[in-house]
């Protein structure tokens, strides 16, 4: 009898125990290396200090944070287990930088400057020890509205508060010799803007550098003044650099692509551009389905599309929005990987995606990793919920007996 109410006290602290320790074991990610879609030899990168390891990349995107309109839900389950997310992915996968590509507010076009401050509060409270790693965050849609609504005041504002971005909402960096270029994509939409013109500028600038680290000074400054009438919004700087020989690009819309890509999360691969237009499944939760400046269908024009690779020559390119996971090869062999959301809110299983740039190789590789599904966890806590519950009514059934 002894034994038995013994055993019956304890049971709790047991059960509570195990839970602790699955909530602990879920908090990590899965992860799994992507086989490449581009036949890339592994060629020798001339002039690479020896001393440079490789470069570990963790991107992630739409986050779609809600700061001070969280609800209970989203701020003490969601939001918490994002959290965890973050910190056991940097525990367990060390990365070397953290990349967001976008929709890092759920409305941040619709919120006041107060209210986008307590965004950028939870964003840095979600991140926890990435704060420590060298950080960039481009601007999605979410963040900063429709392009046809745009205003280069606000678009200022919001970048002004993310590291290495200018007033256009672009950047551009170098970290172990890998150069970045971040662009604000939504603005390539806007048509005879201001914001249109300045990114069109960085495109030109980071083209005309390009060339000059490449080429040298002389070739690349004979080819200045030289433009070809290629497109009816653009005009194109005559760019010899081969293809692949530019930036990592980072956009928040994804370049526009002829015909049909794939997504394929581990060595799953299903179509995920629809042509009658249909949202994924995943996406049609608390309706961030929504059409105008939230379709999720939205890629850059063609002409932006065809501009940005003439002058750029991407080595990789990193996109975001459609909250899909997608590997896609270009006409030219140029290979664009679209990060899934990291969030609950749009899909049951988050995700994002680790880059790996080996120093003395000019392959990057790619690993897509998930987090735990949140019906999973529900389950969970439904059934240590429903287990905590039987014991009791099993307890107070059976002590009356016991003491007779």
């Amino acid at each position: 009898m002894m034994a038995a109410v013994a055993w019956r006290s304890l049971l709790p602290v047991i059960m509570i125990s195990i839970f602790m320790v699955y909530e602990e074991w879920v908090s990590f990610p899965s992860c799994k290396l992507l086989p490449s879609t581009t036949y890339s030899p592994d060629k020798h990168v001339e002039n690479v200090d020896d001393s440079l390891e490789d470069l570990k990349v963790m991107m992630v995107a739409n986050l779609l944070l809600l700061g001070s309109e969280a609800g209970f839900v989203n701020l003490y389950f969601r939001d918490y287990y994002m959290s965890k997310f973050f910190k056991k992915s940097f525990q367990s996968l060390n990365p070397d930088m953290l990349l967001v590509l976008g929709d890092v507010s759920a409305k941040g076009s619709e919120l006041s400057r107060t209210k986008w401050l307590s965004v950028l509060h939870q964003f840095d409270n979600m991140l926890g020890p990435f704060l420590d790693l060298p950080l960039h965050v481009i601007l999605g849609d979410r963040d900063v509205g429709e392009s046809s609504g745009l205003c280069a005041n606000s678009v200022n504002w919001i970048a002004r508060n993310f590291p290495g971005l200018d007033s256009s909402g672009c950047g551009a960096f170098e970290i172990s010799n890998i150069s970045f270029v971040s662009l604000n994509a939504v603005a390539l939409l806007c048509g005879n803007n201001k914001l249109h013109f300045d990114v069109e500028k960085v495109i030109e600038r980071e083209s005309v550098d390009l060339q000059m680290e490449i080429e040298g000074m002389d070739e690349a400054n004979n080819g200045f003044g030289m433009f070809s009438e290629m497109s009816n919004d653009f005009r194109w700087r005559v760019n010899a650099m081969k293809s692949g020989s530019g930036p990592v690009l980072l956009l928040h819309f994804p370049l526009y692509r002829s015909g049909k890509t794939h997504i394929g999360e581990g060595s799953t691969f299903k179509s995920i551009i629809d042509p009658s237009g249909k949202v994924p499944a995943s996406a049609q939760r608390e309706g961030f389905s929504r059409t105008g400046p939230y379709d999720l269908s939205q890629t850059v024009p063609p002409n932006a599309t065809e501009y940005i690779f003439h002058a750029l020559k991407p080595r990789i390119i990193f996109s975001a929005h459609t909250q899909e996971f997608s590997d896609h090869t270009h006409p030219d062999g140029t290979r664009e990987v679209t990060i899934p959301a990291m969030t609950w809110k749009v899909r049951d299983d988050p995700g994002f995606i680790v880059a790996t740039f080996q120093r003395n190789k000019s392959a990057v590789s790619v690993t897509y990793c998930s987090v735990a599904r949140e019906s999973h966890i529900l389950i969970a806590y439904t059934s240590a919920l429903v287990l905590f519950l039987s014991f009791i009514i099993v307890s107070n059934t059976l002590e009356p007996k016991g003491l007779s």
